[in-house]
């Protein structure tokens, strides 16, 4: 992973950390107070699959760190990070008591979700699940080159 794409996803996974530890201890409490039952099942449910996500997301992205800051080797970051068992993200989500959810809960799971994704993906890239993707400096040239081919320039 490129150092300054993987700096930029070690701050982004970590200030939602301190983002969402922060709400939830404050404003969290305080929004969770006021809602019907089955929105505070819904709210403990969501804000603990949050947590728990955001810890595996932690784990791994401090491993990464200390790989790319030569403080373990890649070998050594691998056999820690198959320790870390990342929870599945739900299929759906709703049902009685989700629209009742304050916003701001609603948004620290979606931006948990999209972070978890990029996580997984960079993980199964690194472990050799699935290929990386080209970059859209490559995409670029291969059109151009089409376009070259196909007007004979």
């Amino acid at each position: 992973m490129s150092s300054g794409g993987f700096d930029a996803l070690y701050r982004e996974g970590m200030g939602l950390i301190e983002e969402v530890a922060a709400y939830l201890d404050g404003p969290g409490r305080a929004d969770s107070q006021h809602l019907s039952r089955e929105a505070s099942f819904v709210y403990a449910t969501e804000s603990m699959r949050l947590t728990t996500r955001l810890m595996q997301l932690a784990s791994w992205l401090l491993l990464q760190r200390a790989v790319n800051e030569g403080e373990i080797s890649p070998e050594q970051a691998m056999s820690e990070k198959a320790k870390v068992k990342f929870s599945a993200l739900p299929s759906d989500r709703g049902g009685p008591g989700w629209d009742e959810l304050p916003q701001a809960i609603v948004d620290y799971v979606e931006k948990g979700d999209r972070l978890f994704e990029r996580v997984v993906k960079f993980d199964k890239i690194e472990r050799g699940e699935i290929a990386p993707e080209a970059n859209a400096e490559n995409a670029v040239s291969a059109q151009i080159d089409r376009l070259k081919s196909a007007f004979g320039a």
